[in-house]
């Protein structure tokens, strides 16, 4: 099996909260972020970000420029979904 298809089929099997990395909030590395003095506006990119709702806490937190990026295109649309109107393309 490869990368792609082992976290296609954990997302298309699991739901997010049921996996054990899942976080309600990812406080520490929403506290790093916060640490480096990154401002709202500059560009921000979540490597590995899957279905996290690390973007969620960001935006919550004002942070405008949030890429997502994931082998995972279930786990995507996962984070699109609950995002809603929040979510761009």
């Amino acid at each position: 099996m490869n990368t792609k298809t082992h976290w296609e089929h954990i997302y298309e099997t699991k739901a997010p909260t049921q996996v054990s990395w899942y976080q309600e909030h990812a406080q520490y590395s929403l506290q790093f972020i916060r640490n480096t003095g990154i401002q709202k506006s500059d560009h921000i990119i979540d490597i590995g970000g899957g279905a996290s709702t690390l973007v969620d806490d960001l935006l919550a937190a004002g942070f405008q420029q949030i890429s997502v990026l994931d082998v995972s295109g279930t786990a995507l649309e996962v984070a699109r979904q609950r995002l809603g109107a929040r979510a761009k393309m």
